[in-house]
């Protein structure tokens, strides 16, 4: 085997050219997968990042059927006494989750005393809420985000419409679940830049604000937002915890409580999909430009050397081990390409990041980005390179071991 690496290699150096030329397409097409790869995983994590760790959590738990009805946030929907207790006692159980937030959220009229709009309300304990969503204090742009019973935290949007300033005061009011309504006076403690866009109409006020609000009567939360330590465990957690929830039933013997991850949750998932499959089908190209090189290269290098393989073979040379010739010729470029581009490719990975590129999402604004290098993708992007470049040679390879040696010693 090592002559017949020693064979293959003195073949491809005897015509350089061309197999410089085949060497650095299958390497560009590495570098461009291998950039376009970093940076889009870059910017899927980013997004994913900005909506989980300012707004919605990792995952959230709901009584069963809320989310249905979210648009029109039911209070009647709400967890209530017990079943509060029995979801507190599983998620403290639980040593994959770092930190769980309950929520309350209802739909009202937010007042300056000469306007009003409509305002959608969080009710939140801050403590909990800003280890659940981290990034959450980040998107205060005015004012503090610490939240105590009496502030409130508004949208931009509100804010510039209304002309409402941090330090005023404003009235909530809103529609308790036995259809009295109730109001409050708040003062402006902080404007939030919304996670989503600059149409957002979420607020944020203290729990203890809410339930004097809506007159609630002992416990009741709208959703726990959990938080995991770490996230790519989400898929394999999401399937044991919503396991245990199902064995939570009600007297009727239905489940109380549903699971939903961000995925179920928020429309940025269906741009994240967007990037994968984008990402598969630039994967697919590279084989295709690997796949023709590699044939091309090797059906001329079995063209050419017709009267050589007929010299091998008339001389006792098996067709297996012409065939093993050619196909290692076809590894060595495969693998060449493969080194060659995964260096440029880390290496221009490096330089992006050393530039600082910024760019914006949402409301987010200057955000820079940070492409990092997946080892596994470096592994699967040099596997199927290397896989494709034999594959390519077959075909050739079986042609040169099919020869019949007096009629390729004729050949001219």
């Amino acid at each position: 085997m090592g002559n017949l690496f020693k064979i293959a290699i003195r073949n491809l150096l005897r015509y350089k050219r061309r197999t410089l030329l085949t060497a650095s397409l299958i390497t560009v097409g590495v570098v461009f997968v291998l950039l376009f790869v970093s940076v889009a995983g870059s910017f899927k994590n980013m997004m994913i990042g900005q909506i989980t760790d300012s707004m919605l959590g990792h995952m959230q738990v709901h009584r069963k059927g809320f989310v249905a009805s979210i648009e029109t946030l039911p209070l009647n929907m709400n967890l209530k006494g017990g079943a509060i207790g029995r979801l507190e006692k599983i998620l403290n159980e639980q040593a994959e989750i770092e930190a769980w937030s309950p929520r309350v959220k209802f739909g009202g009229m937010f007042s300056n005393f000469t306007e009003t709009s409509s305002i959608r309300l969080t009710a939140i304990y801050p403590e909990k809420e800003f280890k659940t969503v981290p990034l959450l204090p980040g998107r205060v742009s005015e004012g503090h985000e610490e939240l105590k019973p009496g502030k409130i935290l508004i949208p931009e949007l509100l804010s510039r419409g209304m002309k409402v300033k941090t330090g005023d005061n404003v009235v909530i009011v809103a529609t308790n679940a036995d259809g009295s309504v109730n109001g409050k006076q708040f003062t402006v403690a902080g404007v939030m830049e919304s996670a989503t866009g600059p149409g957002g109409r979420d607020g944020y006020i203290h729990m203890d604000d809410a339930r004097e609000i809506l007159r609630i009567e002992g416990q009741q939360v709208s959703e726990f937002a959990i938080r995991l330590k770490d996230f790519g465990n989400l898929e394999a957690f999401g399937k044991k915890f919503d396991g245990l929830l199902a064995q939570e039933l009600n007297q009727q013997g239905k489940p109380i409580f549903e699971l939903h991850t961000w995925e179920k949750l928020s429309p940025f998932f269906n741009i994240a999909r967007m990037i994968d499959m984008m990402t598969f089908f630039i994967k697919i190209m590279l084989i295709a430009i690997v796949l023709i090189s590699i044939m091309n290269v090797m059906i001329m290098a079995v063209y050419e050397r017709i009267r050589e393989i007929g010299t091998i073979a008339a001389i006792g040379t098996l067709p297996g081990k012409i065939l093993n010739m050619f196909v290692i010729e076809g590894f060595c470029l495969g693998i060449a390409g493969a080194v060659i581009g995964n260096i440029v490719g880390i290496a221009l990975v490096f330089i992006l990041n050393m530039l600082k590129i910024s760019y914006n999402f949402g409301q987010q604004k200057g955000i820079i980005m940070q492409a990092s290098v997946n080892p596994a993708d470096i592994l699967m992007i040099s596997v199927t390179v290397i896989i494709v470049s034999v594959i390519a040679s077959l075909q050739p390879a079986f042609k040169a071991s099919r020869l019949e040696p007096i009629q390729a010693l004729r050949h001219v």
